[in-house]
């Protein structure tokens, strides 16, 4: 049985976000259970990524709040690991792959503190965990978009943290950098790790994922995969922009949730 007094991993409560005065995020109540790898669904300019960075407190709220471990957000957002849009990062800035793993040591280090040996073993291994050890003194530059962004995963391993929000890593990547995603979430979730991630393709939500969020402006659905990825849903949330891809998701589905029955 679940322990219901023991604080989830992030609860969002009443979550208003506004810009210019428009909402884009209208009344938001979740929360991310232990454990669990969740996809976050929406059509494009749902909220999904703003979601996201109001809850790491990089957009300011309209209303609502945030906790984590059931502690305001403000104090704790380190206990969180990022895994920003590929596109908002700036790939010519002149750093090495270890460098940028090692930034996910930070929260570690004393005030002005400088990576210790232990910090640079960590951040090699998890560079190690997502096949880019080799890579280690590149610039990242010079590396392709997948090896970018398995680069800021091993960032975000090296936070050793037991929360992890993940915007878009599935984006752009070819199938070898998937199928590492895919195993590095299991992984964590193994760990009693909670993975947040936003994502478009509706196909592989059955596959990847436990708990499926429907976003658009407002939470339309949140639950397990088998009782709320359904076309009702999936119709509530995408409208007539769905077509096809409802019924190719739907079959999917079912075809998988039977195999696994």
């Amino acid at each position: 049985m679940t322990d219901t007094t023991k604080p989830v991993p992030i609860e969002v409560h009443d979550l208003t976000v506004a810009y210019r005065h428009r909402p884009v995020l209208w009344d938001v109540d979740v929360k991310f259970p232990e454990g669990n790898l969740i996809a976050i669904c929406g059509p494009n300019g749902a909220g999904k990524s703003t979601l996201i960075k109001a809850i790491l407190g990089l957009v300011p709220l309209a209303s609502g709040n945030v906790t984590i471990f059931g502690k305001p957000a403000n104090g704790v957002r380190k206990l969180v690991a990022y895994v920003p849009q590929r596109e908002s990062v700036d790939w010519d800035f002149p750093t090495t792959a270890l460098d940028v793993v090692l930034m996910g040591r930070y929260g570690h280090l004393p005030l002005f503190g400088r990576p210790r040996k232990r910090d640079k073993e960590i951040a090699r291994h998890c560079l190690d965990k997502v096949g880019m050890l080799e890579f280690a003194n590149r610039q990242i530059s010079q590396l392709s978009g997948g090896q970018q962004q398995r680069v800021f995963l091993a960032r975000a391993l090296a936070q050793q943290t037991r929360v992890y929000l993940m915007d878009e890593p599935f984006a752009g990547v070819d199938a070898a950098t998937e199928k590492a995603i895919v195993t590095l979430l299991r992984e964590l979730r193994e760990q009693g790790c909670t993975v947040a991630v936003v994502h478009h393709d509706l196909q592989s939500v059955p596959e990847y994922f436990d708990s499926v969020m429907l976003l658009n402006l407002r939470m339309i659905a949140f639950g397990p995969v088998e009782t709320t990825f359904t076309t009702e849903n999936l119709n509530k949330t995408y409208g007539g922009r769905l077509n096809l891809l409802t019924e190719v998701g739907e079959k999917l589905r079912k075809q998988q949730w039977n195999a696994r029955g």
